[in-house]
């Protein structure tokens, strides 16, 4: 279920929020407080049920590649994983119709979304990127759409992580057996135009030095790696620059929040990398 991601897809979902404005002291009310807490716990089900699909769809070739994983190690069958997948992407989307209808077409999309991947996206070199981003744009989305008004304004902003998934999605394509520099290049390009973004709406919004607090370690956590991974291809320099990717998302979040609410749910946000980070070191995170 990779659980050092699922926290970042809370954060997205906490980002999303901010985004919102509902932590607003005009808009706050404690009705608000439920659809929260189902719709951290929906993107947790969802993101979690997609990575275990994942592993259903790949089993065959686990068997060769990566034999340790938990299917084709045997630790769990097959089919007990396509059940426990399909419980956690229901469980998703139900939860999210705590929060509105709206909320509930959001996450049935990224359950098909994380599906289609799974199944038919990860083969196709320009598609499967885009396919994989789709889902986290609309995970961004699922947050914002606490306020229905807001995902008027704002659905937009679910462009953002789709580019910056693409860019990390393109990079995990040679952690197998080694990269090209051009797709690492071309990350970098991607990462820069994510980076700009936030800039420029902190900018606008007269926030730009709260924002920078995050986007500093941000910028240096993802970019490390990948600067080691375009210097030294292997596999093993390619897979350090993906966990970074996607862990630095909470990062990421806490920029939007920082952007678009304030420094203290920016704070909170962020205080779920160590956690993240403890759990990468126990679960696999690609």
């Amino acid at each position: 279920m990779r659980p050092a991601n699922i926290v970042t897809s809370i954060a997205d979902v906490l980002a999303g929020i901010a985004i919102s404005g509902i932590l607003s002291n005009e808009l706050f009310s404690s009705d608000y407080l439920l659809p929260i807490i189902f719709l951290c716990l929906s993107t947790a089900c969802l993101y979690g049920g997609g990575v275990v699909f994942n592993d259903v769809f790949d089993a065959d070739l686990d068997k060769i590649e990566r034999p340790e994983r938990a299917i084709p190690s045997g630790m769990i069958g097959l089919k007990q994983a396509a059940i426990l997948g399909s419980v956690l992407l229901i469980t998703g989307i139900v939860l999210a119709l705590v929060s509105s209808w709206i909320s509930c077409l959001l996450a049935f999309l990224i359950a098909f979304f994380a599906l289609t991947y799974n199944k038919w996206g990860k083969h196709n070199a320009l598609l499967g990127p885009l396919n994989m981003g789709m889902c986290r744009g609309l995970n961004l989305l699922l947050g914002i759409s606490i306020l229905s008004t807001a995902l008027n304004e704002w659905f937009f902003l679910g462009a953002i992580p789709v580019i910056y998934i693409y860019s990390i999605t393109m990079i995990s394509r040679g952690e197998v057996h080694g990269g090209n520099r051009s797709n690492l290049y071309m990350a970098s390009f991607l990462y820069l135009m994510v980076i700009g973004s936030v800039l420029y709406f902190s900018f606008i919004r007269e926030k730009l030095p709260l924002t920078l607090i995050f986007m500093m370690p941000f910028f240096w956590m993802i970019f490390k790696p990948l600067i080691k991974a375009i210097k030294d291809p292997v596999g093993k320099n390619i897979g350090q620059a993906v966990k970074a990717g996607v862990i630095s998302l909470i990062l990421l979040d806490a920029a939007w929040a920082a952007t678009f609410s304030s420094f203290y749910l920016a704070f909170i946000i962020a205080c779920l990398l160590p956690v993240s980070i403890l759990l990468a070191k126990a679960f696999a995170v690609t």
